[in-house]
């Protein structure tokens, strides 16, 4: 992968104040220039596994591949793990098991996102926050009709309902956004249980003031003084 300029990013994930096990995964490759967040889905041992499984597949992606291979990897591992999934709820004999994910590749002063469900990227440039990715939920239909805002989706009774996930249905169809990248971009990927406390104009605040170093746990934290109910996971990519 060819060189952006220089970049720093900072990653943690938080169990949560509600539940015993966390299903979030992350996986950070800055050599490659790869960030992934998944999010499992499915309870009792499987939603773990489902994330797991998708970042250690991502994980064994050359790291000399050209940048247009690479993202070709990228998909590719994503689509075996969604196979792998589905043959793994019909051996457990479980209805779901599933995981969001969401990739962020840095390449040639580019950046391309890769998602399924409803785990995020955002970047703030010059003062401002922008979703990169759009969430693949009931309520995000809500939201692009423009009957509500992306932050009173997160208090809908149905913001936890994702309409795609790696390892539901026949066919996983990921969505994909690039653009440029610029010096002092930040990019933020994050599962929901960030998303469910954090409103737009609180991320924005937090993405302006805090350094680098200790940004990831005031985003946790605050997901821990809403309530702290899901599992929490936070990148954060600096282009310097």
């Amino acid at each position: 992968m060819s060189d952006v300029t220089q970049v720093r990013y900072n990653a943690r994930t938080h169990v949560g104040l509600k539940r015993a096990v966390n299903e979030d995964s992350l996986l950070a490759l800055p050599e490659q220039k790869i960030w992934v967040v998944s999010d499992g889905m499915g309870g009792h041992a499987a939603g773990d596994y489902a994330s797991q499984l998708i970042t250690g597949l991502i994980a064994t992606i050359d790291p000399d591949l050209p940048a247009a291979e690479t993202m070709h990897a990228l998909r590719g591992a994503i689509q075996t793990a969604h196979g792998v999934i589905l043959k793994e709820a019909q051996a457990r004999q479980v209805e779901v098991i599933g995981a969001t994910v969401a990739c962020l590749v840095l390449a040639n002063s580019h950046f391309v996102g890769i998602w399924a469900g409803d785990s995020r990227i955002y970047r703030f440039r010059d003062g401002e926050i922008q979703m990169l990715t759009a969430d693949h939920s009931i309520v995000a239909t809500l939201v692009q009709s423009g009957q509500m805002t992306w932050d009173e989706a997160e208090q809908h009774p149905q913001s936890n309902a994702i309409t795609r996930a790696v390892g539901v249905g026949e066919d996983l169809e990921l969505d994909k956004v690039r653009g440029e990248v610029e010096p002092g971009d930040r990019f933020l990927l994050c599962s929901d249980g960030l998303t469910k406390y954090a409103t737009f104009a609180m991320l924005e605040r937090v993405l302006a003031q805090s350094p680098l170093e200790t940004i990831t746990d005031r985003l946790i934290q605050i997901a821990l003084d809403g309530g702290g109910a899901d599992n929490i996971t936070v990148i954060v990519v600096d282009v310097d």
